[in-house]
């Protein structure tokens, strides 16, 4: 007997996986999106940087680890779809990219407090490397395996 994947068998186990995984990247990139903010003066003012990121920290981890589940459910239902998928490779390559920056780069300039001009960079390239994950599983739909488009 062989063990059927349920994300495959049931109608409504992607949509559901779906909105989890959106839902926890909204929570996650948008803590992250805060404290990216107000590195740039912008939003929470009354805060200084490192305040504000403990205060959203764990919303940001508990957001990217659902995402993250999520989105192990919805790659089993169809991986070699995703494998050969160039806008999911890309969405991958800065997910760990993202991820790298925001626990050593983006933390350190956070606590730290560094100048203006380096912060204010460091919010930038932490917003580009979000952004981009979202617009990579946004295009997952639209292009076919290879590097041809729908």
């Amino acid at each position: 007997m062989l063990i059927q994947n349920p994300v495959q068998t049931s109608e409504l186990a992607f949509p559901i996986l779906e909105c989890f995984h959106i839902a926890g990247f909204a929570l996650a990139i948008g803590a992250t999106a805060l404290v990216d903010f107000r590195l740039l003066e912008w939003g929470v003012l009354s805060r200084t940087p490192a305040q504000l990121n403990r205060a959203l920290e764990l919303w940001m981890l508990g957001g990217l680890i659902v995402a993250v589940f999520a989105g192990f459910g919805l790659f089993s239902s169809d991986p070699d779809m995703y494998y050969e998928n160039w806008a999911f490779l890309i969405k991958m390559f800065c997910l760990v990219l993202a991820i790298l920056f925001n626990y050593t780069i983006h933390r350190k300039v956070v606590q730290s407090g560094a100048s203006p001009g380096v912060s204010k960079l460091v919010a930038c390239v932490s917003l580009a490397l979000w952004v981009s994950i979202i617009f990579g599983g946004i295009f997952i739909a639209w292009v076919r395996p290879g590097l041809g488009l729908s």
